[in-house]
């Protein structure tokens, strides 16, 4: 394996290792009411806890990353990550399931938010959006590889062992890192171009920068309502999928069909957006979505089975996203060069804020249907539509203004 592609490995590994971690104990959930003796939004608490914090230390880990390297950045985190794996793993309550966590997702986000900031650093133009398209790939293919596993390893060796797993690949990545990825100050290729100066001369000023672009700002605000769609899935599926009598391991071949026509789209948008424009890419994206969670709440209100009704209309829902996210990604990391790390903070913080409200508003609710998921799913993807025609607008007005 070549150094590029060896680094771009390692880059998304660590960037996937949080949507791993998120997944791995999702069969789990619904037995958790049972060993714990706890409602069920109690349960979900344990799953926003860590989509929470996973958002929140992007904050900090943004500006940190352009001020210091990112590095050491990703080191610390994913140290903080193996921690929380192994208090979760010994956790004999759902409060110190909770937080333990809520510490591992304050971990993994050092990989994402850094991973999203070498992509800025190693790429440019349309070659970033390209790259974005295997980010996506490899964040698709995750979550239903982990989820069947979690699922087998929960009928043969029980709950804990999803964590022992998460605690041994961090160590596996810290290893990797220490390694693997250079330890100047940007840690990468080639120095980023026009310096990181307004993120050395204070850890809010950056910040404002950007809250003063709108359109990083309808960027941000379309990843956030995407990733609140694909969450209240993740999280309300296992539950729906439990209520038919569809067992641990059979959760993950659900999740799979999303997913798998998410990877299709990813790997569509890396070979169209050469001809494409991202707009467009967004505005197609934008409408297989939507027709997705029109079709899942017909099928439903209709009461197809739930073989059909969880599965069919997700085949549009995960190819949407696929096309969807790559762009919008590209748009948050590529207004301002310079403030990169801390422009992937803030839009990992919105994309898992936004995450966890999808989540939990799945708990909110008892019982939930797919009817009732498939609701949720389609409020959160009209937000994201809105915020596409307010992101084409801001960029009308950036271009007459330029």
């Amino acid at each position: 394996m070549t150094p590029h592609r060896g680094r771009l490995a390692l880059l998304l590994a660590q960037m996937a290792y949080g949507m791993l971690a998120m997944a791995l104990c999702l069969p789990s959930m619904p037995s958790w009411v049972a060993t714990f003796g706890v409602s069920t939004a109690q349960v979900q608490l344990t799953f926003a806890a860590y989509v929470a914090a996973f958002g929140v230390m992007q904050l900090l880990y943004g500006p940190l990353s352009d001020r210091h390297g990112r590095r050491p950045v990703l080191l610390g985190g994913l140290v903080l990550a193996a921690v929380g794996s192994v208090l979760a793993a010994l956790a004999t309550g759902i409060e110190a399931l909770t937080l333990a966590r809520g510490l591992q997702g304050a971990g993994t986000a050092a990989g994402v938010v850094v991973g999203r900031a070498l992509v800025q650093d190693l790429y440019q133009g349309n070659d970033r959006t390209r790259i974005m398209a295997w980010v996506g790939m490899a964040m698709g293919v995750t979550p239903p590889l982990a989820t069947l596993l979690g699922g087998q390893l929960h009928d043969r060796l029980g709950w804990a062992s999803n964590f022992w797993l998460s605690a041994a690949l961090a160590l596996g990545l810290l290893v990797a890192v220490w390694w693997g990825l250079p330890g100047g100050k940007q840690a990468a290729a080639q120095p980023v171009h026009g310096a990181t100066h307004a993120a050395a001369t204070g850890l809010w000023r950056g910040y404002w920068q950007l809250a003063r672009l709108p359109v990083y700002v309808w960027h941000v605000a379309m990843l956030g309502f995407i990733y609140a769609t694909l969450y209240a899935f993740l999280s309300g599926a296992p539950v729906v999928l439990a209520q038919h009598g569809v067992g641990a391991s059979q959760v993950g071949w659900f999740v799979l069909c999303m997913t798998a026509s998410y990877i299709a789209g990813s790997f569509l948008t890396g070979r169209w957006i050469h001809r494409v424009s991202g707009r467009e890419l967004m505005v197609r994206g934008q409408w297989l979505t939507l027709a997705g969670a029109v079709l899942m709440l017909g099928l439903a209100l209709f009461e197809v089975p739930v073989h059909w009704s969880m599965t069919v209309p997700l085949l549009l829902v995960g190819l949407g996203h696929g096309l969807l996210v790559p762009p919008t990604l590209a748009g948050t990391v590529g207004q301002i060069p310079a403030l990169a790390g801390s422009a992937a903070a803030v839009a990992g913080l919105m994309q898992q804020v936004m995450g966890a409200a999808g989540s939990y508003s799945v708990g909110a609710f008892d019982p939930v249907s797919v009817a009732l998921l498939a609701a949720l799913m389609l409020g959160f993807s009209l937000l994201a539509l809105a915020s596409q025609w307010g992101l084409h607008r801001a960029q009308s007005r950036a271009r007459a203004g330029g």
